[in-house]
């Protein structure tokens, strides 16, 4: 089974603190960012998540037992003196995991966040490799 066959995403959503006390809101399925995986060649996936908003200083990327797992969250300041009307953003915490399998090499993954968009490169497992099988 390839990388992009066994992903399977899933998220959490971490209450906000008004929402700790109202159970029908800690109930309420959060926003997943959108992310991409594709084929970077037999060697490597290449993962593309959109966020928005989102800091370096506020992402967290994890592998543990065949999940990777990216958490992360933003924070809207509103400018002094200024007044929404209408507001869709939200500064709810996520987090995304991906279910790999162990297909992927964890100490090779590389990963940059640049105008809220984290690329990251994810090395095949040398046991999930395609090989050549010499026929005698």
């Amino acid at each position: 089974m390839t990388l992009l066959n066994s992903l399977i995403p899933s998220f959490k959503r971490q209450p906000a603190a008004a929402d700790r006390n109202n159970d029908s809101a800690a109930q309420t399925p959060g926003i997943r960012p959108y992310y991409e995986v594709k084929s970077a060649g037999d060697d490597a996936w290449s993962l593309t998540v959109q966020l928005p908003g989102v800091g370096k200083d506020s992402l967290d990327i994890t592998d543990h037992d065949g999940v990777l797992v990216i958490r992360g969250g933003r924070t809207w300041r509103q400018p002094q003196g200024w007044t929404a009307l209408h507001r869709e953003t939200t500064d709810r915490p996520f987090v995304l995991e991906l279910h790999h399998d162990h297909a992927i090499d964890v100490e090779k993954i590389r990963a940059e966040l640049t105008d809220g968009v984290l690329r990251a490169t994810l090395p095949k497992a040398e046991s999930r490799k395609p090989r050549k099988i010499a026929v005698s």
